[in-house]
């Protein structure tokens, strides 16, 4: 027992199997992925991060261990209090995560369990806002629904070719631009229904529902269980065709594409060398692996290793890292002044990191693309590229159509 007072309940008892995820209709937080699946009902604590955001991620760990809870049901990964939290795309930005009433959990392995947080436990927490959980509803489909791309395709091509004369004129090596689309409906967006349709379109995929903002992003950020790390990060794409050979030999044009190589190879660089100052071992794998991710296909490569001691939380290698060349471009600051300038939009969490966290640092951040901010009968989307001295602005544009397609035929499904 952690404390005198058993403010959290937690079972590990197979009992009825409980869906890895939310019910159509349901309220509810979600990321879910091949190794684990976690999703909760209910907002017990929302724990708010002030501005900027990734210089106080300490006060998560703060806050979930101060929870009183039972371990006599095991003391795993994410059998304590987990909080969720899909932080924004700007550093500068305050941000929120949320601990839900009541977690379900499934293993890799198989094994299931439910987690309670006591509402007398919530209130006795200064820290943290307390809400009342929201009851179900019948989800209904719209039967009427209207995509808008926010920005001119020409105009912001128009952006891609300054974007390339500033890589040509100055020590920029990329930046990542993206394009916002607006879909609008008859009737309102049901979070849980889109999520399920988007891991069946991509199981493979981290698979997130946080306030809102619903996805499957293919790209594992950072990972945090005991002292094990892994990322993987992508970057260089190619669109697929659905046919096995044509994809096939795409694959290999986007491994021996010089372009895509290099995009890819900034992202690896930076992630190992961010990561390898909180390792005793790192490595990266020597050669990229293509990975499918619905209507694209990507560079991608694994970087494993072991954390030295005392290590460190998932969210403080998510505030280091944040954001990858992946989706903000290289040298940080330069791609992001120049994403300011010439987006023309507030990405919001777009791109941002997206995953949850536990008592004891444990956790896993996606990168938070491939998905959509929810509000009522609108859905707000971005897709993006890197933008190097090779780009062509017709083809980043085509790109952008490539990448929104899967997140267009969830929402547009009437």
């Amino acid at each position: 027992m952690s404390s005198a007072t058993s403010g959290l309940r937690a079972s590990t008892t197979p009992g009825d199997p409980v869906d890895e995820l939310p019910p159509p209709g349901t309220d509810a937080t979600a990321f879910v992925s091949p190794r684990r699946s976690l999703w909760g009902t209910g907002v017990a604590l929302r724990i708010s991060l002030p501005a900027p955001w990734p210089d106080h991620v300490g006060v998560i760990a703060e806050v979930l261990s101060s929870i009183p809870h039972d371990t006599t049901a095991g003391t795993g990964v994410a059998r304590t209090p987990v909080a969720f939290g899909a932080l924004p795309y700007d550093r500068a930005a305050a941000a929120s995560l949320i601990v839900p009433s009541v977690l379900h959990g499934r293993s890799a392995e198989g094994e299931r369990w439910t987690t309670t947080v006591a509402r007398s436990t919530a209130s006795a927490l200064p820290t943290a806002l307390v809400s009342t959980p929201e009851p179900g509803h019948a989800a209904r489909a719209p039967s009427e629904v209207t995509v808008r791309s926010v920005t001119d395709p020409d105009e912001w091509s128009n952006a891609v070719s300054s974007a390339v004369a500033r890589i040509a004129a100055t020590e920029l090596t990329k930046v990542v631009l993206a394009r916002e689309i607006e879909v609008t409906a008859d009737r309102p967006f049901d979070a849980a229904t889109i999520l399920r349709r988007l891991h069946a379109a991509s199981p493979a995929a981290f698979a997130y529902s946080v306030d809102g903002f619903v996805g499957a992003t293919p790209e594992l950020l950072v990972s945090r269980l005991g002292d094990v790390v892994r990322a993987q990060p992508m970057a260089g794409t190619l669109p697929r065709t659905g046919d096995p050979d044509a994809d096939a030999r795409r694959a290999g044009e986007l491994l021996g594409s010089h372009k895509n190589r290099v995009e890819h190879q900034i992202t690896i660089d930076m992630v190992h060398d961010t990561l390898l100052s909180w390792c005793s071992y790192l490595d990266a794998e020597p050669q990229p692996s293509i990975v499918a991710a619905g209507p694209v296909q990507h560079l991608a490569t694994m970087v494993e290793g072991r954390l030295s001691s005392p290590e460190p939380s998932v969210l403080e290698l998510v505030a280091a890292l944040h954001p990858t060349p992946a989706v903000g471009g290289w040298p940080r600051a330069e791609a992001i002044a120049l994403q300011a300038e010439l987006e023309g939009a507030t990405r919001g969490r777009y791109a941002g990191p997206v995953g949850w966290v536990d008592a004891s640092g444990n956790g896993s951040f996606g990168v938070g693309i491939r998905g959509m901010q929810l509000d009522g009968t609108t859905a707000r989307l971005f897709a993006g590229v890197g933008v190097v001295a090779e780009s062509d602005p017709l083809a980043e544009l085509e790109e952008t159509r490539a990448k929104a397609q899967a997140v267009l035929s969830a929402l547009t499904r009437i």
